[in-house]
């Protein structure tokens, strides 16, 4: 019997229909799904794990730091939230004893690798067994890696070892450090720095920085129009006004064309996604994040329709059969007609890009077509068609620059346009071009010059990063694996050092970041990142283990030993930094009221959320808000009212908007109060007065107060109006 280690249960199954030549007995342990095939009289069977079943965890001690005692264990003794994989571990465990062979047929990365090797000496007491290499999930390219399978590429897991050991040494520790030192300070608070995601808010913050004392200056421009076609100065910025006031005074009409160029050149195609030129484009265009992206891309991967995603490589080797994947795209609607002019031309050579990966290709279509849903659909034509383009024939254009002489000053209007279409026509919608046509002109003739003008501007500061252009730069740097990028820079979201999708970094980050850069400059230093992720790049290529490990721990040490006697000064520093985080996040906008005060989130001592005005206790506006949510500022006002507009965010419920005034009319049919109460003269009682409710109330505003506030005389939270109980149906 052969025991085939698979990564996810969707995958096993694939492998054992492949295997089995279509032919699979699926069986359950435990309530876990597993196959036995027979292949040319072999039994074969498959099982999986769901990632990774094993974790590193402190071995024994205290939870101080410096840590390095760590041991290998169960992922659901460790984590929170991963008790369904002790049934996947348990199946495995069961179902090994008595196996000839065992083969690792995990994703092959650096993660896969280790996931399998994990598995076999540990649940199944093997020390080592055979490895299946595979870039795509077709019944072809299964069938070869398992007839062709080699020796377990124990670099490849000893590299990710290493790699999972350094990681847990220094955002375990390091973020011990500064937690310790928060609580030194008087404060506790979650936080966590590592390896990668020290330079990488370095990076971010030294930006914000940059933004931060950026000063405009003014310029002035001087433009014109000849035939209905803008002509700029030729000069360009003035940085005078009184240069350009000279420039427009010497300027007149007619002018007199003295050059006309035209200029054709050639754009040849864009080469294959690889990830990370993937996540950049699937932002531009769809604005998916660059985690969001992966996750898609790695649900198309195991749907079969594209290749593995977690490539470096802008390669697409002969021996993908590359025509055969034409000629399966030939076949499907939206690609039939750029597939079928393809091979019409023999055009099966793609371009390539420089970027190489040893262990897959470039992310590519794998000619097997089925349905998918809307954001997989998206990604998928993405794909497709950057690989058919890859094949097309490069695309003409034509530069145009026509130079007028107004007056003493020179003018000149630049154009582009295509001429023939060739790989745009493939890659459509997605080409970003900028078509210019100029109308025609020839030089030595007069034109009539209209609308001189000056314009005012001022120069701009540094674009922040995004997304998908943060995890790019981090590429650039070698900081990181194209797999774990996208995660970093969540982590810095998740850990409130940033926000936005023009990533500002908040006050706490750039605390944070100063604290660090005074005190202990290494965990921020791109340089000895880099050179701990070369040396483990090294073990993958068959060197020493160890040393990479014992580098990294002596480089640990030596920044532990820094916060020693700085533990309080880094957490004043971060308190404040925190401090000023949670101020900013609580102003929505200016108050309508008084005028001079900011509108803020405030929390009473019993934990309720109101409204209030900056300026109490000259002003005493306040206003209701949703209970046990989020509030988000919009930065906009309410077109209605004019009161600020916020975001509510609350757990398991769609988030909406709403403005502050519960009364404004935008509100309309949101409650309906009850009835007017009887004469306290019918019921022979003083009057009682009755707290309007709410009949038919979208689920969306269950927590919000509809009742209006009056003053108060002091700032408490207004009690919300509390929606009947509903009896649910059947």
């Amino acid at each position: 019997m052969k025991l085939v280690i698979c990564e996810k249960p969707s995958v096993a199954e694939k492998i054992a229909y492949a295997l089995g030549r279509g032919s699979a007995v699926k069986k359950s342990l435990y309530g876990v799904p597993y196959y036995e095939v027979e292949r040319d009289g072999e039994n074969l069977v498959m099982v999986s794990a769901v990632g990774h079943l094993y974790t590193l965890r402190q071995a024994e001690g205290d939870r101080s730091f410096p840590a390095f005692n760590i041991e290998w264990a169960p992922t659901h003794e460790v984590e929170k939230g991963a008790g369904y994989s002790k049934k996947y571990l348990d199946a495995i465990v069961k179902l090994s004893p008595g196996a000839d062979e065992y083969i690792c047929a995990c994703d092959y990365d650096i993660e896969g690798s280790l996931i399998g090797y994990n598995v076999m000496r540990l649940a199944c007491g093997s020390p080592g067994g055979t490895r299946m290499k595979f870039s795509a999930l077709t019944n072809e390219d299964l069938e070869e890696a398992y007839d062709g399978r080699g020796p377990l590429d124990l670099p490849n897991a000893l590299a990710g070892e290493a790699r999972h050991m350094l990681d847990w040494f220094y955002g375990i520790n390091l973020s011990r450090a500064l937690m310790s030192s928060m609580r030194s300070a008087g404060a506790h608070q979650v936080m966590s720095i590592g390896r990668v995601q020290g330079p990488a808010l370095a990076i971010l913050a030294k930006k914000e920085k940059e933004i931060g004392v950026f000063a405009p200056k003014p310029y002035w421009e001087i433009t014109c129009s000849a035939k209905g076609s803008t002509f700029e100065n030729t000069r360009g910025r003035f940085q005078k006004k009184e240069e350009a006031s000279a420039a427009l005074e010497n300027s007149s009409s007619p002018g007199a064309v003295q050059k006309v160029e035209r200029r054709e050149y050639y754009q040849a195609p864009m080469p294959p996604f690889d990830l990370t030129s993937l996540q950049v484009e699937a932002y531009r265009l769809f604005n998916f994040a660059p985690a969001q992206t992966l996750q898609i891309a790695q649900t198309l991967y195991e749907s079969t329709v594209i290749s593995y995603p977690r490539t470096s490589s802008q390669k697409l080797p002969a021996k993908l059969n590359l025509k055969r994947i034409i000629e399966s795209l030939s076949k499907v609607g939206q690609y039939g007609e750029s597939a079928r002019a393809l091979l019409s031309e023999n055009r099966t050579v793609p371009l390539e890009g420089k970027k190489e990966d040893p262990a897959h290709p470039a992310i590519h279509p794998t000619g097997y077509y089925r349905q998918l849903g809307e954001r997989e659909m998206k990604l998928y034509d993405l794909i497709a068609k950057r690989f058919l383009s890859c094949f097309g024939k490069q695309a003409k254009r034509e530069a145009q620059r026509v130079e007028i002489l107004a007056g003493g000053e020179k003018y000149a209007c630049s154009g582009n346009r295509t001429v023939e279409q060739g790989w745009f026509s493939i890659y459509s919608p997605y080409v970003k071009l900028d078509e210019v046509l100029l109308p025609p002109f020839s030089e030595g003739e007069t034109v009539e010059m209209a609308g001189f003008a000056m314009h005012e501007k001022k120069t701009q500061p540094p674009k922040r990063f995004t997304p998908a252009s943060i995890v790019s730069e981090l590429e650039k740097k070698g900081l990181g694996t194209k797999a774990t990028r996208a995660s970093v820079v969540e982590t810095l979201f998740r850990r409130g050092y940033v926000s936005g999708t023009s990533i500002k970094v908040t006050p706490f980050g750039i605390a944070v970041y100063d604290s660090l850069s005074k005190l202990a400059p290494e965990i921020l230093d791109e340089e000895l990142t880099r050179q701990i992720e070369e040396e483990m790049e090294k073990i993958a290529d068959g060197e020493n283990e160890k040393k990479a490990i014992e580098d990294g721990k002596r480089l640990l040490r030596t920044i532990l030993e820094k916060f020693g006697g700085n533990e309080k000064d880094i957490g004043l520093g971060l308190l404040s930094g925190l401090k000023k985080k949670e101020m900013g996040e609580s102003l929505l906008g200016k108050c309508v009221k008084c005028g001079n005060g900011e509108l803020r989130v405030i929390r009473s001592r019993l934990g309720k959320q109101f409204v209030g005005c900056s300026n109490y206790p000259n002003c005493t506006s306040t206003y209701p808000l949703p209970q046990n949510a989020k509030i988000i500022a919009l930065g906009k006002a309410c077109e209605k009212c004019g009161t600020p507009t916020i975001r509510v965010i609350r757990k398991a419920r769609k988030p909406f908007e709403m403005c502050l005034d519960p009364l404004c009319e935008t509100k309309k049919g949101w409650a309906k109060p009850m009835p007017a109460p009887k004469a306290a003269a019918e019921k022979g009682g003083e009057e009682k007065k009755q707290t309007p409710t709410r009949g038919e109330t979208p689920p969306t505003l269950q927590d919000a107060q509809i009742k209006k506030v009056g003053k108060l005389k002091k700032q408490t939270a207004p009690k919300a109006a509390v929606p009947k109980k509903k009896k649910k149906s059947a």
